[in-house]
């Protein structure tokens, strides 16, 4: 009997997670099933609970459950507990594993895909939300020679830079201090979910000048606005969040079987283009 791996969010219909696992499991010959669930939005225990027992393997989570997920397992990797959330379970017996690559998926789709290099850099990022979180300390250990943390609310900013104190160069400011702080960013990641909304961060336009990479974490979305300003500012190249999803996926394959897919042909089917 092939093993059974599934993605459980709400609502799942979305998901490239089948299609991205299943291509995985062709290319490198391995023997499993790959489905999406739909979690009850009060029911997550129970309806892993379930899986189990019908032999599962693992889980990836989406939305809304990475907290639920967390607070499920029995074993938290470093990046789960420093992210204080879980995108991927691997059940074995009674031991429930917890991991995160959001992060790492974030990271090695911008230097190894992109071609862009972290070390040495300024890097810009957006928000200080769950996709912040996870990203932290992967882009901190790249070394970067700075990394600003901007927020609406300059608290939120600073209880993560007060979590990750000693990790790194991490300045935290408020969109509103970051004109005074712009002297030029390498990398701009914009982690918020302003383009979900079909809105723009309120950037002071010389965050861009002289950046190498804006980077949207949101994907499928075309040319949102905040790829549209940088576009508009002469940045080299522009990225969506398709690279990391598939990048995450990959690591969470990789954890699971033993064995990492390439994923620069699983990207090329996957990727909207930015126009």
């Amino acid at each position: 009997m092939s093993d059974r791996y599934a993605v459980i969010g709400n609502p799942i219909g979305f998901s490239k997670s089948p299609l991205i696992h299943s291509t995985f499991a062709r290319m490198t010959g391995q023997d499993l099933v790959y489905e999406a669930i739909e979690g009850p939005l009060n029911g997550f225990n129970e309806r892993v609970d379930q899986f189990r027992t019908e032999g599962a393997k693992g889980l990836n989570i989406t939305a809304p459950f990475k907290l639920d997920a967390f607070a499920y397992a029995t074993e938290l990797s470093d990046s789960a507990r420093r992210a204080g959330a879980a995108n991927c379970l691997k059940f074995d017996g009674d031991r429930i594993v917890a991991e995160n690559f959001d992060g790492v998926g974030l990271v090695r789709d911008i230097t190894v895909n992109l071609g862009v290099k972290v070390a040495g850099r300024r890097v810009l990022m957006l928000g200080a939300g769950g996709a912040a979180r996870g990203a932290l300390l992967p882009f901190l250990r790249e070394e970067p020679s700075e990394l600003v943390l901007v927020n609406r609310t300059l608290s939120k900013a600073m209880a993560l830079a007060e979590e990750f104190a000693g990790c790194g160069p991490l300045i935290v400011s408020g969109y509103a201090e970051l004109a005074d702080l712009a002297e030029g960013y390498d990398v701009v990641v914009n982690a918020t979910s302003a383009s979900l909304r079909g809105e723009m961060p309120p950037l002071p336009g010389n965050v861009f000048r002289g950046a190498e990479l804006a980077y949207e974490l949101a994907y499928g979305k075309g040319l949102t606005p905040f790829l549209q300003a940088a576009r508009a500012e002469g940045v080299a190249k522009l990225a969506d969040g398709v690279g990391m999803l598939v990048e995450q996926a990959a690591e969470a394959f990789s954890w699971w079987r033993g064995v990492r897919p390439g994923t620069a042909q699983v990207i090329a089917e996957l990727t909207v283009p930015l126009s």
